[in-house]
């Protein structure tokens, strides 16, 4: 179980998922935001990094994030997608 709370976190995408995935997904930071909430796996991948899947859009997506829970802001490294 994450210890974030996605519907009072931070989402901070980065440059690059943000003019790639996000461009590509046509998603604004609220589908972001909303296809987070509705995961249906989450991987602690390391101290602070998560791999969150999720399906939204017509297909299932991966989300690399990094949390810092002082800050309370999830970054949004990268994405993938798959069929």
């Amino acid at each position: 179980m994450p210890i974030y709370d996605i519907d009072s976190c931070i989402i901070e995408p980065s440059k690059h998922f943000r003019n790639v995935y996000m461009r590509k997904w046509a998603w604004d930071t609220f589908d972001l935001r909303d296809a987070i909430k509705m995961a249906y796996k989450v991987d602690k991948v390391g101290k602070v990094k998560y791999e969150i899947y999720t399906r939204k859009g017509g297909g299932s997506k991966k989300i690399i994030a990094a949390y810092d829970n002082e800050e309370k802001t999830m970054f949004i490294i990268s994405g993938a997608e798959g069929k």
